[in-house]
């Protein structure tokens, strides 16, 4: 998933075990709200909400749009060295569907109470996270392929039933943006598959090398497994989680074994094997995640966490003289309407 706010509060200190004493009044108001979250009602801006639940949106909102903006860094990286014009068209539009979906959720977030620049503060400050997997780098075209096979796919099977979150702007938001990431996946995998058939054995080891790395990071893109993450049954509870990590990551790897037999890429599993026992359908059975790296990256020490986050404050920077320019412009438009 784009965002690990919720599985990662607990290692970051994020989870507080303090319960707060409600008054007669905030105990009537908690009574109603659990009643609309048990009814599966959506929670709008203005409607009352305890702390806990609108602090760990937040959380995950902002998390989910640094991980939009930061993961244009990747594949921008290779919009220049595209292969042809329609593949240059192709992954630029894609970049700019990254920036517009960080932007939609930059604008969710902040009906929770925190500004956007609060929020850029934070993740330019290191106090914020962003998705583990966009501390890889792209070493190849393959790799730009690989994103949008793998990583997109891995992120629409988590995103999709967040278009049923409870919270009413972020479940709006997402709906637009699994419609597009459908888009970035199809084309990722349209990418690979030319390769495959057309290519040259040297495209083909490329594409290979490319799944090998990418293939277990797309796996921690769910979480830690569920005994692993407290936070989460309160995060379903909620109704902000729907799916547990660990069935989620099964449903993407049911469905990607397919996918890539078609392909004609090897999964890099040697204990990847059907099990027809497992379920009433059956289930792929997989090989142990390194976790280890899994934190070792999401605590900064990741192949580009560095890299990616200087690039964020350097654009940040750069940029100041726009920002300063559009409010200045701002300020001058109000200034003649009042005098008008």
């Amino acid at each position: 998933m784009y965002t690990q706010a919720m599985d990662t509060m607990a290692r970051e200190g994020g989870a507080k075990k303090l319960e707060k004493v409600l008054s007669p009044e905030e105990q009537r108001l908690q009574e109603r709200f659990d009643a609309r979250i048990d009814a599966g009602d959506f929670i709008e801006a203005k409607d009352w909400m305890p702390d806990n639940y609108r602090k760990t949106l937040l959380r995950q909102i902002s998390q989910h749009a640094h991980s939009e903006i930061v993961g244009m860094l990747p594949e921008g990286n290779w919009i220049g060295r595209a292969p042809t014009l329609k593949r240059k068209a192709i992954l630029l539009a894609k970049v700019q569907d990254e920036g517009g979906h960080g932007l939609y959720l930059y604008a969710a977030a902040e009906t929770l109470g925190q500004s956007r620049d609060e929020m850029l503060a934070a993740l330019h400050s290191g106090k914020a996270k962003y998705s583990s997997i966009f501390n890889y780098p792209t070493l190849t075209w393959a790799d730009i392929g690989v994103i949008g096979w793998l990583v997109d796919g891995a992120a629409i099977m988590n995103q999709v039933p967040i278009c049923r979150c409870s919270y009413a702007p972020y479940a709006r938001a997402m709906i637009r943006i699994c419609r597009e990431e459908s888009f970035h996946q199809r084309q990722g995998y349209d990418s690979l598959l030319v390769m495959m058939q057309n290519g040259t054995p040297e495209q083909k080891a490329m594409v290979q090398d490319a799944v090998n790395r990418w293939w277990w990071p797309c796996l921690m893109m769910f979480g830690p497994p569920d005994d692993q993450s407290p936070n989460s049954a309160q995060g379903m509870r909620w109704g902000i989680k729907r799916v547990s990590n660990d069935t989620l990551r099964q449903k993407f790897v049911d469905a990607t074994v397919q996918q890539a037999q078609v392909l004609g890429v090897t999964l890099p599993d040697p204990d990847l094997k059907w099990n027809a026992e497992r379920g009433e359908e059956g289930h792929w059975d997989f090989g142990t995640i390194d976790w280890a790296e899994f934190w070792r990256v999401v605590g900064g020490d990741g192949p580009v966490n560095r890299e990616r986050l200087g690039a964020r404050v350097k654009a940040w920077e750069d940029g100041a003289w726009v920002r300063e320019a559009a409010l200045a412009h701002a300020r001058k438009q109000q200034t003649k309407q009042e005098a008008a």
